[in-house]
């Protein structure tokens, strides 16, 4: 594997399976996968005790890390205490679920409803969702047996300082999905300089045809370049690398867009 100035590692659904084969296609390709586990009526891809056998089995064997993406469908800034413990006691049990792996974050959404427009409140509704957040930071710390640096708050598609201050009171770590910064319109390079120290893993992915989560390709070629510039010069552990991407076409080809940009 090439030797990155950070740890190489993508999402458990690269290849049309479930999340053990995927993890058996990717080890030794990458050294994190990001498990995008999700809990419906309809479906469910929780992993069996025997799966997570397997999982630490592999990750033993090839030097992998998981990082736990919590369920979208929880609000944990949501107005409503019943709704916030729901989604609360949802990622408790993915959590508990994930005990034995090796993982480097557990990532997680601040969001306040299904469809809800952050960018649209008003001032006494964006205080109103950051103390519900505190609320809800509070629940998921509570016992849950993890330090707040491993649970990894993401950007999405309002602005990150709304939710800093829950991030700074809680010791929480940073998701830095540059994906969305780039599709969204933000300064990648402020939030670079302002958050990076903070970040444990960040989430990679060009846009194509109006849409997001495609190949490294087709991210802008300055952006890719300024965030491996500045992973070269950052300080303590290498962080993690995730191309968040949902096909082998977009792996193989974004790992040669690295290959031919490092």
């Amino acid at each position: 594997m090439k030797k990155y100035p950070f740890r190489l590692g993508t999402s458990s659904y690269i290849i049309p399976d479930d999340i053990l084969p995927n993890v058996r296609y990717l080890a030794g390709k990458v050294e994190d996968v990001e498990l995008v586990l999700f809990e419906s009526d309809e479906f469910s891809n929780l992993p069996t005790p025997e799966v997570i056998r397997e999982l630490v089995e592999l990750a033993s064997e090839h030097g992998l890390t998981y990082s736990v993406h919590l369920p979208l469908d929880v609000y944990l800034g949501n107005p409503d205490r019943a709704e916030r413990e729901r989604s609360v006691g949802k990622c408790r049990r993915i959590i508990d679920l994930t005990e034995a792996l090796p993982k480097s974050a557990f990532v997680m959404h601040f969001e306040a409803g299904k469809g809800v427009d952050i960018n649209a409140f008003t001032e006494a509704e964006r205080e109103r969702f950051v103390e519900s957040l505190s609320d809800s930071a509070q629940m998921l710390l509570d016992g849950c047996g993890h330090l707040p640096e491993m649970f990894c708050a993401e950007n999405l598609n309002y602005p990150f300082e709304i939710v800093w201050p829950v991030i700074e009171q809680f010791g929480f770590s940073v998701t830095l999905d540059v994906g969305h910064l780039e599709y969204y319109g933000f300064p990648t390079a402020e939030y670079l300089e302002r958050y990076l120290s903070r970040t444990k893993v960040l989430h990679m992915h060009g846009t194509t045809e109006g849409r997001d989560h495609n190949s490294l390709a087709y991210m802008r070629p300055e952006a890719l370049e300024m965030v491996v510039e500045a992973l070269r010069k950052a300080e303590g552990e290498p962080k993690v690398f995730t191309l968040e991407i949902f096909s082998e076409a977009d792996f193989l080809s974004s790992v040669e867009t690295l290959k031919m940009n490092l």
